[in-house]
C-alpha cells in the first residue's frame, strides 16, 4: 500500500515489533478492519490471516459472542482495583480455567498478557521455594530457540539470539538446553534424538547442583525455532526428571493453549501435566489483553498463612484481574467448550497438514511440523542437501503480503495458524495463497 506524508512521519516516531522502520517502509501495511479470518487495510485490500494475529484470535477477528461479553460488562464494572478488591467476573474465570486444566493446575491468577504470566510464574516459583524450606532452589532452565516473552525474567529465560543481546547482561540464574530439531541429524530417529535431548535436563540439573534448581520452563511447541514439535516421550521424560529432583515443570502455552493443538491445553495433547502452566494470547482472542498463571492447588499452601507470617504472593499488576478481560476470556472459553472447537483443531489440523505436505512436490520444503491448527514449514535449498533457503523465505515475507496473505515468516521457515473457526473451504484457499506466493517466491529468487 502507498503512504501519505503524515503515515510516513508518524511511522518514524514509533516502530513496528522486531522490524526496522526502514524495512517497514519498503512494504509497509496499515490495517484499519478486521472480521473472521480477514484483514483489511487502509486502502481496502483484503488479506487472509493465516496466523491468527499472531496466535491469537483463535475465534477469529469480531466474534459475536466477545463483542457482545464486551458490552455488557463495560456498562456494569469495566475496573476493580486489584490492592483492595476483585469482581465476581474475575473469581468466575478462575473457576473456570480450572475446570478447564488437566490435573489439580486449578490455583489461578489472571494477568493482561503472557509475559506477565511468564515473569510471575518465575517469582511464584522461586518465593514457593523459600517458602517451603528449599531457599537455593532459584535457577531455570529452558531452551535455545525459546521465547517466553519480552519482560526481563521472560527474557533471560528465553534463547532467541538477536533479541536479547542488546539488553545484556541479563538476569542471573538461567541456563540454556538445546530442542531436539538442533540434533536431529545426528541421529538415526527422531525418537532418539527426543531422548537425548530430554536427558540433557538432567545433566544440566545435575551439574548446576539439584538445590539450586527450581524449575524447567519450555514451550510444548516452540514456536521461533521453527513449531517445534517434541515426542510426547520427551515430555515423560522430562516429566520424571522433575519429580526425581523436586524440579517444578512449568510449560508456556501462550501459543499453544486455548485449542489451538486439538486440546484446550497441549498439556493434554502431550499427556503430560506441569506444575506451573502460562497462558495468554488466545484467551481472549486478541480482543483485550489477558493471559494467567495457572498452579498446581496444592503449591497454594505455601501463599496462605497469619497475617504476620507476610506469605502473600509478592506480585501484582494494574490489570491483573481486570472485569472487562475476563468477561472476554470466559465467552472465548465458553465458545470453544460449547463449540467444541479444540475438538474440531485436531481434525481440520490434520487436514491443513495434509494440504501442506503437498508444498513438498516443489522440491523446498523439508517438513510439516506442529499439532492441531498450528503448523509449521521448514523451507531448505532442495530435499537432499537439506540446506537452509533464507533468501526463499525473505522473498516469502514479502509475496505473501502482495498475494493478500498474513504468515509468521522466518527466513527458513513459515508458520500458519488459522483461527480455529475456519473450515475446509478456508484451508483450502489458505494453502492456495501459500502455495501461490511461494511459487512466486521461487520465481525472485531465481530458483
Amino acid at each position: 500500500m502507498q503512504l501519505d506524508a503524515r503515515r510516513e512521519r508518524l511511522l518514524r516516531h514509533t516502530f513496528i515489533d522486531y522490524r526496522q522502520t526502514a524495512e517497514f517502509l519498503e512494504q509497509p501495511l496499515i490495517i484499519n478492519k478486521a472480521h473472521g479470518l480477514y484483514y483489511w487495510d487502509a486502502e481496502g485490500k483484503r488479506y487472509f490471516d493465516g496466523i491468527g494475529g499472531i496466535f491469537v484470535a483463535v475465534l477469529g477477528h469480531g466474534h459475536p459472542r466477545v463483542v457482545e461479553a464486551m458490552q455488557r460488562q463495560m456498562a456494569q464494572i469495566s475496573f476493580a482495583p486489584p490492592l483492595h478488591a476483585t469482581s465476581d467476573v474475575a473469581l468466575d474465570l478462575v473457576e473456570k480455567l480450572g475446570s478447564l486444566t488437566p490435573g489439580t493446575l486449578n490455583y489461578v491468577k489472571p494477568f493482561s498478557g503472557g509475559s506477565e504470566s511468564i515473569e510471575a510464574a518465575l517469582k511464584f516459583a522461586r518465593q514457593y521455594f523459600k517458602q517451603t524450606g528449599r531457599p537455593g532452589k532459584y535457577k531455570f532452565v529452558s531452551r535455545y530457540f525459546g521465547y517466553h516473552g519480552g519482560t526481563f525474567g521472560a527474557m533471560a529465560a528465553s534463547g532467541t539470539g538477536k533479541r536479547k543481546t542488546p539488553f545484556e547482561p541479563h538476569a542471573p540464574g538461567f541456563v540454556k538446553v538445546f530442542p531436539p530439531t538442533y540434533y536431529r541429524d545426528r541421529f538415526a530417529t527422531w525418537e532418539e534424538c527426543n531422548r537425548f535431548c530430554a536427558r540433557q535436563f538432567e545433566d544440566v540439573i545435575a551439574m548446576e547442583d539439584p538445590e539450586t534448581v527450581a524449575g524447567i520452563i519450555l514451550e510444548p511447541i516452540g514456536n521461533t525455532g521453527g513449531i517445534i514439535t517434541p515426542t510426547d516421550e520427551y515430555f515423560q521424560i522430562i516429566r520424571e526428571i522433575c519429580d526425581r529432583y523436586d524440579v517444578l515443570l512449568i510449560f508456556d502455552e501462550i501459543i499453544t493453549g486455548y485449542g489451538r493443538t486439538g486440546h484446550m491445553f497441549a498439556a493434554q495433547t502431550f499427556g503430560v501435566i506441569p506444575d506451573i502452566l502460562c497462558g495468554g494470547k488466545g484467551l481472549s482472542s486478541g480482543a483485550i489483553p489477558l493471559g494467567a498463571m495457572i498452579a498446581r492447588e496444592d503449591m497454594a499452601d505455601a501463599f496462605y498463612g497469619a497475617v504476620e507470617d507476610e506469605v502473600n504472593f509478592a506480585h501484582g499488576h494494574t490489570f491483573a484481574g481486570n472485569p472487562l478481560a475476563c468477561a472476554v476470556g470466559l465467552a472465548v472459553l465458553d465458545e470453544i467448550v460449547e463449540s467444541r472447537l479444540d475438538a474440531k483443531a485436531q481434525v481440520l489440523g490434520d487436514y491443513l497438514a495434509g494440504k501442506l505436505e503437498g508444498l513438498k512436490r516443489h522440491g523446498v520444503v523439508r517438513e510439516v511440523r506442529g499439532k492441531g491448527l498450528l503448523r509449521g514449514v521448514e523451507l531448505v535449498r532442495d530435499p537432499h542437501s537439506l540446506a537452509p533457503f533464507p533468501e526463499l523465505g525473505r522473498a516469502l515475507k514479502q509475496t505473501a503480503l502482495q498475494n493478500g496473505l498474513i504468515l509468521r515468516v522466518d527466513p527458513t521457515w513459515f508458520a500458519v495458524a488459522p483461527a480455529l473457526i475456519a473450515e475446509k473451504d478456508d484451508i483450502d484457499e489458505l494453502v492456495e495463497l501459500i502455495e501461490r506466493s511461494l511459487l512466486a517466491a521461487l520465481e525472485m529468487v531465481g530458483a
